[in-house]
């Protein structure tokens, strides 16, 4: 059995409902034939993600006296791969396999350390992600949900990992109706809540943002540890007023509202091949010359300039304030900086988290999981051989059942 530290991993006090703005939720009596609270009428929920290289596990309260909702415990492992390689599924697939039951081990031992069984007298579902993600270990951690939901008899909720990303987000930052911008290795979408779902008002057309930098990452043989996405940031910080890198134009592809990033890659993987091109900046000789770090730069300045770009024209369209950015390259303070920017000129405000949060977690799958159960979603209650994962599985497919059905000047 792998052992994993027992350090705290939820460290924020709780988050009030009210600045959200849904639907007022329904007491526990209209749907005790789903699910029950537990004896101090809370209810708590297990999250289990692993759509990709981080599985997660978090443990999640609705607490109806203050009406909060708290995050009790979130570890997480990352598959981490060798230098230059991507995460393949089978072996992604395998790591959470070894390291899922332990996580839950840890997380439930973290929410509730003084108790010996809390599964049987705390937990009133088991949430897991449904879609999108990679076969193997998305099947992998479903498999673990549906055991312990056998195990343990408490209901299944079935979570789409985008919608998830949102709805900690919202949380997280009490952002009531933010036009959101999800940025993360395999998406890449500029969204917005219009009449009981999220509309999907730009998106990338081929590879995702974070698929983008972790390919580039590969090319320049920099560390997945933490991840590569980071390792690029690092890099691209080097530019300084006493130093400053060296800005390396790219092809900058924005198609109304969608972007494209295939073409960009390909062109800065070919300037890696030039002679101009050297590793270390130490032997920057010419001024012709350019180093990973110039390129990091200019990948990031460009790559992000185009993201804001569409958010901002998403913005004007739908009539929003707000901008909330969520998934792995969304903890990016590059991109946050740049987007603070962009809001601030528009007299808006910018919703930002940290690794906590923006990377793929439990908490996160819990936390849908949560409005799911508490407004009883039909399409997320699901049962035992309707839980077959899916690697396809779009945001707009999912009926927001806990916000109001009001309809934007934008549909």
């Amino acid at each position: 059995m792998t052992s994993l530290s027992s350090s705290s991993t939820a460290t924020d006090p709780p988050c009030p409902i009210a600045p959200l703005h849904n639907l007022p939720i329904p007491p526990p009596s209209h749907f005790a034939h789903l699910y029950k609270p537990n004896s101090s009428g809370q209810t708590v929920i297990l999250g289990i993600e692993g759509s990709a290289n981080k599985c997660g596990v978090g443990v999640l309260c609705y607490n109806p006296t203050t009406q909060t909702y708290q995050t009790l415990s979130n570890p997480r492992k990352t598959y981490v791969s060798p230098a230059g390689c991507g995460f393949l599924p089978k072996e992604t697939a395998w790591h959470h396999q070894a390291h899922v039951v332990a996580l839950i081990r840890a997380a439930l031992s973290e929410a509730f350390p003084n108790e010996t069984h809390p599964h049987k007298t705390q937990l009133s579902a088991i949430a897991f992600t449904l879609g999108p993600g990679m076969g193997g270990p998305l099947r992998s951690c479903a498999m673990a949900a549906r055991t312990l939901s056998l195990l343990w008899k408490v209901p299944l909720i079935a979570v789409n990992h985008c919608i998830a990303h949102i709805e900690m987000g919202r949380v997280a930052t009490s952002a009531s109706d933010p036009v959101v911008l999800y940025v993360s290795g395999g998406n890449t979408q500029v969204i917005a809540y219009s009449d009981g779902r999220y509309r999907i008002f730009g998106e990338t057309i081929d590879i995702a943002v974070g698929n983008c930098l972790d390919r580039f990452a590969r090319v320049v043989g920099l560390s997945n540890d933490p991840s590569p996405g980071y390792n690029i940031e690092l890099e691209a910080r080097k530019h300084c007023q006493e130093r400053p890198l060296k800005f390396v134009e790219l092809p900058y592809v924005v198609k109304g509202m969608d972007v494209s990033f295939s073409g960009l890659l390909t062109f800065i993987e070919d300037l890696t091949k030039k002679k101009e091109f050297v590793k270390n900046g130490d032997e920057k000789q010419g001024e012709e010359q350019f180093t990973t770090a110039d390129l990091c730069y200019s990948l990031q300045e460009t790559i992000f300039a185009m993201l804001v770009e569409i958010t901002e024209r998403t913005m004007a369209h739908c009539g929003q304030n707000s901008v909330l950015i969520v998934g792995g390259v969304g903890c990016n303070k590059r991109l946050q900086h740049m987007m603070a920017d962009m809001v601030a000129d528009r007299g808006g405000t910018l919703c930002a988290m940290d690794h906590r949060y923006c990377i793929d977690n439990g908490a996160m799958i819990a936390q849908a999981g949560m409005f799911g159960l508490q407004f009883g979603s039909e399409s997320m209650l699901v049962k035992m051989e309707e839980t077959q994962c899916t690697q396809r599985f779009r945001t707009d497919q999912v009926e927001v059942v806990w916000r109001p059905k009001t309809r934007g000047k934008h549909a």
